[in-house]
């Protein structure tokens, strides 16, 4: 019979940090997930210990969290894993915002002939930046995760196909090419795929306005590009919407407690378990559930 914790945490697959976190009671002999501590104590009703872990504005983060499947503590390791992730989404919006620029600025500017020349390189960049931010992404599905990477690796090799196959043989770069012929977005679609999937999940668990609204801009205005049914000045407000929204998305991450992208971290320890050390746990956590409603 699977726990109450055990059902939470199906319901919540794809936010970390939405799972619901009871009080631990100081009678419960906790057990705890973490690598960067040696020594707890239960002291007033309160946990304590003596890991440290650097936050989002740097400070020491001493907290003890009580997770679904146990109380979990920030390590260090947790916090570059964040950094990474967000650094990620960095690279990923800047490369985008700077290529995307190109569109906006005069024919006679020199600034946007050095952009069209580097336009595979930003692109690249790009994808490598998306690429380290859903590897490092916590979502507590693994077949959820594994479903965005496949997209992003799909649309890694249709990029290259598309530029080795098409685009370098009419000496063109491959974002030009896509634009002269939208049916390439078929090729490099699911790249996108991946970035609008990771989107939702942020807009869903942390309710960001930005990340919501850029959930339905990137596939309309691809969409609208592969169909034709879309005039060049309805994709250029889309397009200024995208970079806009985008370098707001990727600058929130950093005002967040490194905690949210980590979700709660008993749960993929939990999920890491072979079957049996899973049943046990579940058992053990019921017993002490019963013996503290008793």
């Amino acid at each position: 019979m699977a726990s109450p914790a055990l059902s939470t945490t199906l319901i919540t697959p794809l936010c970390p940090a939405t799972l619901h976190r009871p009080k631990l009671k100081p009678s419960a002999k906790p057990f705890l997930f973490s690598s960067s501590f040696s020594e707890v104590g239960v002291r007033n009703g309160k946990m304590k210990c003596n890991a440290v872990s650097e936050s989002s504005q740097g400070s020491i983060d001493r907290t003890v969290y009580q997770g679904a499947f146990g109380p979990w503590t920030v390590d260090p390791e947790d916090v570059r894993e964040v950094l990474l992730y967000r650094s990620g989404l960095v690279t990923a919006a800047s490369s985008f915002v700077v290529a995307s620029s190109a569109a906006f600025l005069p024919d006679n500017f020199a600034l946007k002939d050095v952009i069209e020349q580097n336009l595979n390189l930003f692109y690249l960049v790009g994808a490598g930046g998306l690429g380290l931010s859903l590897y490092l992404i916590h979502i507590y599905i693994t077949e959820l995760k594994r479903t965005l990477q496949a997209f992003w690796a799909l649309g890694v090799v249709g990029s290259l196909a598309t530029y080795l196959a098409l685009a370098q043989p009419a000496g063109e770069n491959l974002v030009r090419y896509v634009i002269e012929n939208p049916t390439a977005v078929w090729f490099v679609g699911p790249l996108f795929a991946a970035l609008t999937g990771l989107v939702f999940k942020e807009g869903l668990c942390y309710g960001k306005v930005e990340a919501g609204i850029l959930t339905f801009i990137i596939p309309t205005l691809l969409l609208g590009h592969l169909t034709g049914l879309m005039d060049d000045g309805v994709k250029l407000t889309l397009l200024g919407s995208w970079m806009a929204l985008f370098v707001i998305f990727a600058g929130r991450k950093f005002t967040q407690p490194i905690k949210d992208d980590i979700g709660d971290k008993s749960v993929f320890v939990f999920n890491s378990l072979p079957e049996d050390e899973k049943r046990a746990l579940i058992e053990k956590l019921e017993k002490q559930k019963l013996q503290s409603d008793g």
